[in-house]
């Protein structure tokens, strides 16, 4: 990425912060914090998550022998099917069937993926989005900036001033009751006017062909009960086998998204449907809305089946369903758990961290399924990597790795699979060339060692303005963000010289202590006061040379190197796993990355093996108290008073409490940080073209620990980067809390 680029990007993140932000994050965060509330309700959350991944893993399996069951379906019940290969096959279907009569819409991704308006107003139609939020979109000619929420961005008064500017009531719009009134009342008689109503379908049931639309609003059983001819726009991955299958998406999409416990409206429409459409007559009746609404009272006319074509999408989906990498987005029910759970997405929106379509932490697969990969690269940076996006998602996607794939392939500048990886390519010989700053960022291990071998001159030199300036414009470091200080002995050097303290046979258990990059040659000391904390509990303790997880280039993209960095750790850690010895992990990334990514990293039996025998430090410790240590033998806490900020991968992996009930057996008054990222994110902090926003995260948990409650306590984070950002934004240095247990 050029100079130029990285400041374009800044800049868009700066304005964007400044004008949607602040809308964004209090949207986002209400959302988030229902979805907490609502699926806490669910005794059975866990299993539903799996039985819906379960079908939407057999759907996709079977996709071909599915579509052509529905066609059948829809065919026998007088409907018609078109599959469309791609955008400009689906417009010239959908313009052919309209034919220039009045079009009313309701909310649809994929109508906004092929930009069906466009091509239907081209072809002399009038369309009209019925959803309140597409609908001040329209008018104000933007596009979502969410996939559930499409006008999240926007707060009342602006869309009063676009409503009050465009159509110039009588009375100035003010409030949202005035807003609102306005609108259904404009677009009542739209949808009278009508006679092609257009909807999506979030599922639609291969065996009776019913579509099942989750509406906030009821607009989508307008548009198809005003009008005689409905078209249904849906991507092929929308088909599941059966209307039973229906039960635990039900339950899941609303607390998913928006944190409602039940979807404000829920439509199953079995096309073509019998039921008369609206007439134009003035009779009785009058609805629940007094008379507000211009369809209430209408007479009916009873004018036989209604036409139904249903238009199925492929657009590069079937050659996502090929994609090992890529496939598992197709079980995407676009719930917006991803966006919502994302920080960097909570203060930016989807106008940053989305493409042409979509937006937040699968935007990356659907846009580079869909769009390609160029989409892609304009936003998917943005995902750090963090995973609290993989256990929101209510089919358990992997989101961070569908991300660090793609990110992977626009480094290699490649769009096929990963298959060559398995070769060993070195980053060297990878084609297309990776940006010099992912190099420098993915290499980290390297250049710690490096700058371990000649420190404190290599932390001299670096602070210098001359430094300083050259790395802000050849590799984009910012030059506001403080370089980490290397220390002149490593952790390994350290043990390597002092040995254990605890004879090997007499120990309660033996382990191997992880020394990941940082902490052997940067944070050297929560290293050290963690082999003294574990050997004060009877523990030998052994400290091999054991190098870089590979968190450092996977977070860039780079992923032969990671692979080869996990084969030399599991080779350096294989004798303390062979011998039956228990690894004690620092650094909560590493600990996520044996858990979750070495899946993907190493052979099956290998990376079990790590996974079922290592542990973060603080749980180990737990663990130890639990099973007869004395907590005697730790530091006491004599009720200092603490503010801890939990790391995110610690979150995900659900190893809080652990290091919570350590700190409190120790006579710690523990106050706990509710805010969920820190906004460093690694490298993610030190790059010119992220760095106010990642400070504008990171301003969320440092406001936190500012507040009166918290002003005098000791603040402790379990995570580098959560370190790193509380250290450049409070006053006081932050801690690791194994050093809190250290009583020397």
């Amino acid at each position: 990425m050029s100079v130029d680029d990285r400041r374009r990007k800044a800049e868009r993140i700066r304005h964007l912060l400044d004008t949607e932000g602040d809308s964004v994050h209090e949207n986002t965060r209400v959302f988030n914090e229902g979805r907490y509330e609502s699926v806490a309700k669910l005794d059975d959350y866990e299993s539903l998550k799996d039985e819906a991944r379960s079908i939407k893993e057999d759907a996709i399996e079977r996709l071909p022998e599915l579509l052509d069951r529905l066609t059948e379906t829809i065919e026998a019940n007088g409907g018609t099917v078109y599959v469309a290969e791609d955008a400009a096959d689906a417009n010239r279907y959908v313009s052919e069937v309209v034919d220039g009569r009045n079009v009313v819409k309701s909310k649809s991704m994929t109508t906004e993926e092929i930009e069906v308006n466009d091509a239907l107003e081209a072809s002399g139609a009038e369309v009209w989005e019925t959803d309140l939020a597409e609908f001040v979109l329209q008018i104000a000619e933007e596009a979502p900036s969410h996939i559930v929420a499409p006008a999240i961005h926007k707060s009342r008064e602006e869309i009063a001033d676009l409503f009050n500017e465009v159509f110039d009531p009588d009375e100035p719009l003010e409030t949202a009751e005035e807003l609102t009134r306005f609108a259904r009342e404009y677009l009542g008689e739209r949808i009278l006017d009508a006679e092609v109503g257009m909807t999506g379908a979030n599922f639609v049931t291969a065996d009776t062909g019913t579509l099942a639309l989750v509406t906030s609003e009821g607009n989508a059983r307008k548009c198809v009960q005003a009008t005689n001819t409905h078209v249904a726009v849906a991507g092929v991955e929308k088909v599941v086998p059966r209307v039973e299958d229906l039960q635990p998406f039900v339950e899941l999409i609303g607390r998913s998204g928006t944190g409602q416990d039940v979807t404000s409206y829920l439509s199953l429409l079995t096309p073509p449907g019998d039921s008369p459409t609206f007439g134009s007559g003035g009779g009785g009746g009058g609805g629940g809305s007094g008379g507000s609404d211009p369809l209430d009272g209408r007479e009916l006319e009873s004018g036989g089946d209604r036409e139904f074509h249903l238009v199925l999408i492929d657009n590069g989906r079937m050659a996502m369903r090929e994609d090992d990498d890529l496939r598992e987005t197709l079980y995407c029910i676009r719930c917006s758990a991803c966006a919502n759970s994302c920080a960097n997405f909570q203060h930016v929106g989807g106008h940053a961290f989305g493409g042409e379509t979509y937006s937040g932490g699968i935007a990356t697969g659907w846009e580079a399924g869909v769009h390609g990969q160029e989409s892609a690269a304009e936003f998917n940076d943005l995902c750090t990597g963090c995973s609290r996006c993989v256990n929101g998602c209510p089919v358990k996607i992997d989101i961070p790795w569908i991300n660090t794939v793609v990110r992977d392939r626009i480094n290699r500048g490649t769009d096929g699979d990963l298959d060559f990886l398995v070769e060993g390519l070195t980053p060297d010989e990878e084609p297309g060339g990776i940006d010099l700053q992912k190099r420098l960022f993915g290499n980290f291990d390297a250049l710690a060692r490096l700058g371990s071998a000649f420190a404190p001159l290599s932390n001299r030199v670096a602070r210098t303005d001359v430094a300083r300036s050259v790395m802000e414009r050849t590799l984009g470091v910012d030059a506001r963000r403080e370089l980490p200080a290397f220390e002149r002995e490593s952790l390994v050097e350290w043990f390597e010289t002092r040995g254990s303290r605890v004879d090997p046979e007499e120990a309660r258990r033996r382990v191997a202590l992880y020394p990941d990059a940082y902490t052997n040659y940067v944070r050297t000391e929560r290293g050290k006061a963690a082999v003294r904390v574990l050997e004060s509990i009877d523990v030998h303790v052994d400290v091999p040379s054991a190098g870089e997880s590979g968190r450092a280039p996977l977070s860039q993209g780079m992923v032969a190197t990671a692979r080869a960095n996990a084969e030399a750790v599991y080779e350096a850690l294989s004798p303390a796993v062979a011998a039956g010895r228990d690894v004690v992990v620092i650094e909560p990334s590493d600990l996520a990355m044996f858990h979750r990514e070495y899946e993907r990293l190493l052979p099956e039996d290998e990376y079990t093996a790590l996974k079922e025998d290592s542990y973060e430090v603080m749980e180990y410790v737990y663990g130890l108290l639990e099973n007869g240590a004395s907590v005697d033998v730790l530091a006491d806490g004599n009720g200092e008073r603490i503010a801890y900020h939990s790391h995110c991968q610690q979150r995900t992996l659900d190893l809080e409490p652990y290091t919570l009930a350590v700190l409190e057996d120790c006579g710690f008054d523990v106050a706990t940080s509710d805010v969920e990222c820190c906004g460093m994110a690694g490298s993610f902090g030190y790059k010119s073209e992220y760095y106010e926003l990642s400070v504008d995260v990171g301003g969320t948990l440092a406001d936190q620990f500012t507040t009166d409650d918290a002003a005098d306590r000791t603040v402790v984070a379990s995570g580098t980067s959560c370190l790193e950002q509380l250290d450049a934004l409070l006053a006081r240095r932050p801690t690791h809390p194994v050093r809190l247990l250290d009583a020397r």
